[in-house]
């Protein structure tokens, strides 16, 4: 059976790894996100410091919308455990998951707790030891020593917030856009006018839209948030393992 083939894998369905997911999807990259769940966004009891939710935010109700953003702008997500990366014969990246699935991507970003045994075997990988963890050695936007592969969040020694992974997320994310072959500007939907009405191309990434499509998509987005926040969410949450029951 020939492997599924996939433009970005992202390895983490936190914070990070959603948003890299949003961006690379939306810059039309055919994107998986692989999901080992039990995120450890899910142990927390209520989110109070994410821009945007003045009275914080059920922490499992902005997994579940983070999820569902990337859904709908075209990233897909699946639950399994990636257990091993390694390059293939043609320069691209093999992942081995739990499901026994092979995958293949032209980039992958790591974007999992802090925790690289899934890295053993691709070479040029620089690791940094900080007491019992091991975080992977990234420039500024993410990049690794190894072309193609990046790491954004927990993983690269990000501060442990949900913000702040989100961010990085994002940011990792546009430099593998940056890296690949689809021409990108700026991920940012403008009113009718911006950019034609002053004699230019709409720019790669960017997007016009009339009041009526403004209007709708408005609406649209106030439908959405009255279903998430109609009902207390069902899932209480998770305890640290370590926590004696």
């Amino acid at each position: 059976m020939s492997p599924e083939t996939r433009d970005v894998c992202i390895v983490g369905g936190g914070p990070a790894g959603l948003t890299a997911g949003i961006y690379t999807a939306r810059a039309g990259l055919d994107t998986l996100v692989l999901d080992g769940g039990q995120p450890i966004l899910e142990r927390n009891a209520h989110l109070e410091n994410v821009p945007g939710f003045p009275a914080g935010v059920n922490a499992r109700r902005f997994l579940d919308l983070t999820r569902e953003q990337a859904e709908r702008n075209g990233c897909d997500r699946r639950e399994t455990r990636v257990r091993a990366v390694e390059r293939a014969p043609d320069g691209r990246f093999e992942l081995d998951t739990d499901g026994d699935e092979r995958l293949l991507a032209d980039r992958v970003v790591c974007t999992s707790w802090a925790d690289t045994d899934y890295l053993a075997g691709v070479e040029g990988v620089g690791l940094i030891e900080r007491g019992s963890k091991t975080y992977v050695d990234v420039d500024g936007d993410g990049r690794t020593g190894v072309d193609g592969l990046y790491a954004a969040g927990r993983v690269a020694g990000s501060r442990h917030q949900t913000v702040v992974a989100a961010g990085d997320g994002a940011n990792v994310a546009l430099a593998a856009i940056e890296d690949s072959e689809v021409p990108f500007y700026h991920d940012w939907v403008a009113p009718e006018g911006y950019f034609t009405g002053r004699g230019r191309e709409v720019p790669p990434g960017c997007e016009e839209i009339d009041d009526d499509e403004r209007e709708r998509r408005e609406r649209e987005a106030r439908e959405v948030m009255r279903r998430h926040f109609s009902e207390p969410h069902p899932e209480e949450p998770t305890q640290h393992p370590s926590v004696e029951e």
